[in-house]
């Protein structure tokens, strides 16, 4: 498919418990649309770098990408209200909007899923139960997306890109006329 390309760029925020799916997920949204996709795990592994020094690279990756403004997905230190609070601002500032797609499955599969030793990102059962204590699922305000980690992409590529078509602004030559917005509360009408 072509790029995703809608008004305003969004970074596509992963969130979720490891082995939930979000990079099953993110690495099949990316190919398809050709997205730019950082993924601070592969970082690690690959570059063998530290956590710490890999959310260094993620971050300046992130602010590289920032200046193409095109949709790109981002997979990284998500976990906490706060990491995602200043992601967001940072992506905000770029003139990006971030959409913070939350992909849930339950702990034990996400504990089957994550510690399987065929998987390359394999982390260890207490690594897991660690990751799972610090996680702090979304807030409403934060206005996530959320999404089963054990549905098929199809569904989920749906449910995220009707959220994405959902932001854009709508077109001067729509065929519908403008509809007041109806008003709650008390109408008094002045004759």
């Amino acid at each position: 498919m072509k790029p995703l390309t809608p008004t305003t760029p969004h970074v596509i925020i992963m969130v979720g418990i490891p082995g939930a799916g979000k990079t099953t997920f993110a690495e099949h949204f990316a190919k398809t649309f050709s997205a730019p996709y950082i993924n601070q795990a592969t970082i690690v592994q690959q570059a063998e770098l530290s956590k710490h020094n890999a959310d260094k690279v993620s971050h300046i990756l992130l602010t590289e990408l920032l200046k193409t403004n095109r949709t790109l997905v981002y997979e990284g230190a998500t976990a906490t209200r706060l990491q995602r609070l200043t992601l967001g601002k940072q992506i905000i500032k770029a003139g990006y909007r971030p959409l913070i797609v939350w992909v849930q499955t339950e702990s034990v599969e996400a504990k089957r899923r994550a510690t399987k030793s065929s998987n390359v990102a394999a982390v260890s059962p207490s690594t897991f139960d660690a990751a799972i204590r610090t996680f702090q699922p979304p807030l409403a305000v934060e206005k996530a997306v959320v999404m089963s980690g054990k549905h098929t992409y199809a569904t989920q590529i749906k449910v995220v890109l009707k959220h994405l078509a959902g932001t854009r602004p709508a077109t001067a030559d729509s065929s519908e006329p403008d509809q007041p917005r109806p008003r709650t509360g008390r109408n008094i009408i002045v004759r």
